[in-house]
């Protein structure tokens, strides 16, 4: 009887390891809950959302709101003139850094060169800095494309230094009385340039 009674249990104890799942698949399987349940809160249903970005501006970053002096900044343009940045105080000035590499430096050209037809006669000028190059590379590159705003030449880096940016594209916009206000890296578009940069345009 003794015997019959032992056996039962090792039976019972042999049943429960085969059907108890393993503590890591619990863990397992309680963190694709919790990442379901975050993922609800990050990334929301969009079925009630009102609006959504346009196409252009799923890929146009957000400038940064600063407030410094704009450096004392002197190149040559491709006219290999001596240029200044406070040769521009008065107008609001939006200093692009790109090179001719730099496939959404190149991408955003025309946007830059629409947004500066429309508002050239506000008092607003593009400076379009290249970075790293030759007046010969910059100047048999422009001669392909649209661009009719000043650029200049910085084959030393000096822009970047200036502004203390290190990636392309960047841009700083600057008011009239010679303090940066906009700081943006990456890509723009026109609805950003609009958004953010006209309100300056029009103080």
């Amino acid at each position: 009887m003794a015997n019959r009674n032992s056996s039962r249990r090792r039976r019972k104890k042999d049943l429960k390891k085969k059907t108890a799942p393993p503590v890591g698949m619990i863990i397992v399987g309680v963190g694709i809950i919790l990442l379901g349940i975050a993922a609800l809160f990050i990334f929301p249903s969009d079925k009630n959302t009102k609006t959504s970005p346009s196409p252009e501006d799923e890929y146009s970053s957000i400038p940064l709101p600063v407030e410094y002096d704009a450096p004392e900044l002197a190149l040559t343009n491709l006219a290999n003139e001596d240029e200044s940045l406070a040769d521009y105080r008065g107008s609001v000035v939006m200093v692009n850094l790109w090179a001719t590499w730099c496939p959404p430096c190149k991408a955003e050209l025309p946007i830059l060169q629409e947004y500066y037809k429309d508002h050239k006669g506000e008092g607003f000028v593009i400076i379009g800095i290249d970075s790293q190059e030759s007046l010969k590379q910059v100047e048999g590159y422009i001669k392909t494309t649209t661009v009719k705003y000043p650029i200049w030449i910085d084959p030393k880096g000096a822009a970047g230094m200036a502004f203390n940016s290190f990636s392309l594209p960047a841009s700083f916009v600057i008011d009239r009385d010679g303090v940066v206000r906009l700081a943006w890296t990456g890509a723009i578009s026109k609805n950003m340039l609009e958004k953010h940069v006209t309100p300056l345009i029009q103080k």
